[in-house]
């Protein structure tokens, strides 16, 4: 039966056709739909777990049992399951083991562009990458079949084209596969006596692999004219023969490591001239160059940045494609928090207090753009309760009552909950306001160990962020409502004020949740508005000033009442509970 299908949702049909059994990932776009698309299937245990390693080392525990087992993450992700990867290069599998991760080429919704076929390189582990959703399903199924013939987790590259685009696909009926547990010391426990008998293991198969590179489904050629042969992959394969269509012959790597290295000479012989079109690092090009082979790649096109039909048109052939443009530009929108956002009243107050902010990776990181402008630093997960612990040590009393770590409810337990244990251990007097909006909302509404909800919207085990707290060395733990002006206001120097290590839960579910009962919209009286914008200080984008004066979108605002607080000549009224 044939269906159309997102890159994600096939991926997610291949795991339940290749009888796939358990499933961990943790949220990141744009994987996150391959665990939801999953968690549909009644016959895949799906969860989320708190971060990349610990799905990862799930994985493994349910492959080494004998089930077919997958986690899933962004590129970022794989650096924090990096760990447990390369040591799983070295023990290998039982059942079948896959892990999908998908980069962000354009850095869509992340804070960097690498290419993660450098981690696939790095732990001699294989790669594939489809190019469309068909092929998803497909290596999906062919994956866990690598897997276990050549004892080695296998890793399938997406990216965001492929994963949110769409493409026909052909539905298949589930295969169960099982296999024995067995103890096995020397090849499971990786002491280093055990551990360096597995490394030879580990360069013979990857030799396997290569030979299996140089004649497999994976790797395909399309030989169309020999003016010029064209090596690419995943979703620059689509670009290229949109541009060329039968003018070009073309290689097709579904396998990025290892590289096939006679498959890939015998193309070069048959071509006048040798081009790779690759996203991101020149892998494969720096691979041909290696083999001694006359190639253009960057040289030609850029190592930044995500393609399309148009750059590629544009670089290799000098010629772009008709198309037409709309005469006056379209104005900016640059991205906002949500009308009602939690977020918002805390970092107002963070701003109006000219507080130094130490942010981390979520919707929250928006707290930098303008007009609040709150946020002056976001590295990675978890890195606002580190990174103020360091800059606390390093300033001292210059710092210590005058700066704040920001981090989300599900960004702490990721990876923020070892850094707050850092802080009590070597005691720094810093303040870390956790922002609990009770869900992940950056990646759309996916549950957390705070929610109290598993990812089918059971009930499930509901961490105690308060108790947590005070687990890990914080005497002072206190709760606020973000929608109420005063009381942050009050927290945040009293917090900072004292010299100790403290911790402000600013707790208020997301605006957006549907199990949320939002007030009636509210009111601007134009006769006692001024003009003043002190509305507009929030930057809610329910908020607009028109002839001089304040207007609602009522289509927007949800009633938070955070700008009724900052009117300051009654204008404002105060929005109804709805009934």
């Amino acid at each position: 039966m044939k269906e159309l299908m997102l890159g994600n949702k096939a991926f997610a049909r291949g795991l339940y056709e290749a009888g796939c059994s358990v499933v961990s990932s943790y949220p990141g776009t744009p994987s996150t739909e391959v665990t939801e698309e999953a968690a549909k299937y009644d016959e895949i245990y799906c969860e989320w777990a708190p971060n990349e390693k610990v799905a990862m080392e799930v994985a493994f525990g349910a492959a080494l049992a004998g089930k077919r087992s997958f986690c899933g993450m962004k590129h970022v992700g794989l650096n924090v399951a990096a760990d447990p990867l390369y040591t799983l290069s070295y023990t290998g599998v039982n059942a079948g083991l896959v892990i999908c991760v998908a980069d962000d080429p354009g850095m869509h919704s992340s804070q960097n562009e690498q290419d993660s076929r450098h981690h696939a390189i790095a732990s001699k582990v294989p790669m594939l990458e489809p190019s469309d959703s068909a092929e998803a399903l497909l290596f999906t199924k062919e994956a866990f079949k690598l897997s276990e013939e050549y004892d080695t987790p296998v890793i399938i590259k997406m990216c965001t084209r492929v994963a949110h685009s769409q493409s026909i696909v052909e539905k298949s009926e589930r295969v169960e596969v099982t296999k024995e547990y067995e103890k096995n010391i020397q090849k499971y426990v990786m002491m280093p006596g055990n551990a360096i008998k597995r490394h030879p293991f580990v360069e013979e198969r990857t030799e396997k692999l290569t030979e299996l590179a140089e004649d497999c489904i994976f790797n395909t050629v399309e030989m169309g004219s020999d003016e010029i042969g064209i090596i690419t992959h995943s979703t620059c394969y689509q670009y290229v023969k949109e541009v060329y269509n039968d003018n070009a012959s073309i290689l097709k790597l579904g396998m990025v490591n290892p590289l096939p290295v006679k498959l890939i000479k015998d193309f070069a012989s048959k071509v006048k001239r040798l081009v790779v079109v690759e996203e991101l690092d020149p892998i494969i090009e720096n691979h041909c160059k290696a083999l001694g082979l006359n190639v253009n790649g960057k040289d030609l096109l850029p190592i930044t940045g995500e393609f399309s039909q148009n750059l590629i048109a544009k670089c290799l052939t000098g010629k772009v494609p008709y198309s037409k443009s709309l005469d006056e530009e379209l104005p900016v929108r640059p991205p906002v928090m949500c009308a009602g956002c939690p977020h918002r009243g805390l970092f107002y107050t963070l701003t109006k207090n000219k507080v130094t902010v130490l942010g981390d990776i979520g919707c929250y990181t928006l707290g930098a753009v303008a007009p609040l402008m709150a946020i002056e630093t976001t590295l990675c997960m978890g890195a606002s309760v580190s990174s103020i612990h360091g800059f606390n040590k390093a300033l001292g009393k210059d710092s210590e009552n005058k700066t704040v770590a920001v981090i989300g409810d599900s960004t702490f337990m990721h990876s923020g909950m070892t850094g707050l244990a850092n802080i009590a251990y070597n005691q720094s007097n810093s303040t870390v306001i956790i922002l609990d909006n009770s869900i992940t909302g950056m990646t759309g509404h996916q549950h957390n160990p705070t929610t109290g909800y598993n990812i089918k919207g059971d009930p499930a085990g509901k961490i105690d962020l308060e108790a947590l707290c005070h687990a890990l060395g914080f005497e002072r733990v206190r709760v606020v409502d973000p929608y109420n002006l005063e009381e942050c206001d009050n927290a945040v120097k009293e917090e900072l004020a004292v010299d100790e290590p403290s911790v402000i839960i600013s707790r208020r579910p997301c605006a957006l949740l549907k199990s949320v009962k939002h007030r009636g919209p509210i009111d601007i009286d134009k006769d006692k508005c001024v003009g003043c914008k002190m509305c507009m200080k929030i930057g809610c984008p329910a908020i607009s000033i028109r002839d001089g004066k304040a207007q609602i979108d009522k289509t927007q605002c949800v009633g938070c009442n955070v700008c009724t607080q900052l009117c300051k000549v009654g204008a404002i009224c105060q929005g109804k509970e709805e009934a």
